[in-house]
């Protein structure tokens, strides 16, 4: 196959499939509707006896939100990267806000809400404590009642870290449940503080849980797909999507010692991280409603009448800030899901971190790290641009062969490796070069999508957001001209039809390239820029030798 035939066959197999995709997003099947079962607020985990949940007193006394969810009354929190709000019924996190990510760029007002208890995006957080079989004292789990003394709380300037108490107390059990907060940090910790005065001794297991409902459609950017739903972290299996089809075929029941779960989407997630040495059961369940628990509940711990123990956990809830969740937990960072190309792309990221600590603008870190990639792979392309100007060369020669062998195809091939000998041309030499660098671009192309770091960047003039589409179609159409420019200085196919395709290819990617990202954009641009430099340079000198 000459490396015309090839790159037109890695061409149309990308610009299909992303057509692929997104007609799959418009009009591929929808995720069918989960049988309504019991309610979330009534039916546990999918749990062994002894570890089984139960609805508290009282709780059916509260008013409902319309959600299926309980509400008392709501305690603020505002700190430097948060607007939050728990409710008093299971200290449960049931809005949070992100300052720092304006859902619209241009409006700081109105801040990115990745928790929320309203409307069809539910998702929160939820933790608690079951007694241990055969235990009579009662126990706060996520439908338990609790007291703030305080209906705010914020964090003043100054001040590192902000704790917000929550106390229920019963038959002698007194259980302070605390959300701590740290000044630019994006972990939370919480704890449980149980005093047992109850005359008798108390066993336990602390559960923590994310909750949320399958988006009305799979999430995606610019037609192409990005996970949102939950995964699991092990030591054994390391990381694990586990989506809400999963959960609606099989409940999860895993014991695992340390790891995390979360739920994610694009850009952000959300995390249950329990101690690193504790073993917990993790478990799932589809709740009705297209609503999906994901959990852990760890082992019992005991206390003895007239005790006190500290049961304690964190928790991440922000943007995919990889330094942060690295260091909360191993793993952690995964959730910035650059796919298989994970080894590649992370180093990737990583240099583009520091170029940006250099010029402090995300769009020239794009154009300077395509500089250093093409500077990286200058032989490779070099071997390559020289194969095509070779081609190109003896592009008369092979016209004239192929009139002359016109009725004879045999013929023709025999005669036209004859002359790749003799002009010592490889056929291949324009295409292995271009083949190894494949990894590098798309492990590139998973960076500059995936890394929150690109949401709502400015570069310069117009483009106030790397991570929408050119607003204008300027770098879309720079693009397309590149591509052109490209192609003429590419050997002209033989056959009519490939030539008129190839022509075509360039229209069909600026149209295409018209909905991508800018910062995508801007990277094909400048890459294209730069081969067609190179590409000029060693055309002019080879075919003057």
């Amino acid at each position: 196959m000459d490396f015309q035939r090839l790159l037109l066959f890695v061409a149309l197999s990308f610009v299909l499939m992303m057509m692929y995709q997104a007609w799959q997003e418009d009009y591929g099947p929808k995720p069918a509707p989960v049988p309504v079962t019991q309610s979330a607020e009534t039916q546990s985990p999918d749990l062994p006896p002894e570890m089984a949940m139960s609805a508290a007193p009282g709780a059916a006394d509260t008013p409902d939100t319309g959600t299926g969810l309980v509400s008392g009354q709501r305690v603020k929190v505002v700190t430097d990267e948060f607007v939050i709000e728990i409710d008093t019924v299971g200290g449960d996190l049931r809005k949070l806000s992100l300052p720092k990510y304006p859902l619209v760029l241009n409006e700081p007002e109105n801040p990115f809400p990745l928790l929320n208890d309203e409307g069809s995006l539910l998702f929160v957080a939820q933790s608690g404590l079951r007694q241990a079989s055969g235990v009579q004292t009662k126990t706060p789990d996520h439908h338990a009642i609790y007291q703030a003394s305080q209906s705010e709380y914020r964090m003043a300037a100054g001040q590192d870290s902000l704790t917000v108490p929550l106390v229920w107390e019963q038959e002698g059990l007194k259980v302070t449940k605390s959300y701590t907060f740290y000044r630019g940090r994006y972990d939370i910790e919480v704890s449980f503080d149980i005093e047992n005065n109850s005359g008798q001794p108390w066993a336990g297991h602390l559960y923590r849980q994310l909750q949320r409902n399958r988006p009305a459609e799979a999430s995606s950017s610019f037609g192409i797909y990005t996970y949102t739903g939950g995964v699991i972290y092990s030591d054994e299996e390391k990381y694990e999507k586990y989506d809400f089809d999963d959960m609606d075929e099989n409940n999860l029941k895993r014991e695992i010692s340390g790891g995390w779960a979360a739920m994610i989407q694009h850009y952000f997630a959300g995390a249950w991280v329990p101690p690193a040495d504790e073993k917990a059961i993790y478990y799932s369940k589809a709740l009705d409603n297209s609503r999906y628990l994901l959990g852990m509940m760890g082992g019992a711990q005991r206390v003895e009448n007239g005790g006190k123990v500290q049961l304690t956990s964190k928790m991440y809830m922000g943007p995919k800030l990889q330094h942060q969740m690295e260091a909360l937990a191993p793993g952690l960072e995964l959730t910035v899901d650059y796919g298989f190309l994970t080894i590649i792309a992370k180093p990737i990221f990583w240099l583009m971190e520091k170029i940006h600590g250099m010029v402090n603008n995300w769009g020239w870190s794009i154009i300077i790290l395509t500089i250093l990639i093409k500077l990286a792979f200058y032989k490779l392309s070099e071997t390559s641009y020289r194969s095509m100007a070779h081609m190109r060369k003896v592009q008369p020669r092979m016209q004239s062969l192929k009139e002359r062998y016109a009725d004879d195809k045999q013929g023709f091939q025999q005669a036209m490796m004859k002359m790749y000998r003799e002009e010592k041309i490889n056929p291949l030499g324009g295409c292995l070069p271009i083949l190894v660098q494949i990894p590098v671009f798309i492990a590139l192309y998973w960076v500059l999508l995936e890394s929150v770091e690109m949401r709502q960047a400015p570069f310069i003039l117009w483009i106030n957001d790397l991570s929408t589409k050119d607003p204008y179609f300027v770098l879309p159409i720079l693009m397309g001209a590149s591509m052109l420019i490209q192609h003429r200085l590419n050997p002209t196919p033989l056959d009519p039809i490939q030539a008129k395709v190839m022509m075509i290819l360039p229209i069909v990617f600026t149209v295409f390239f018209a909905f991508f990202p800018a910062g995508l954009v801007l990277y094909w641009v400048v890459n294209n820029i730069l081969s067609i430099t190179q590409q000029w340079y060693i055309t002019k000198h080879v075919v003057k030798a």
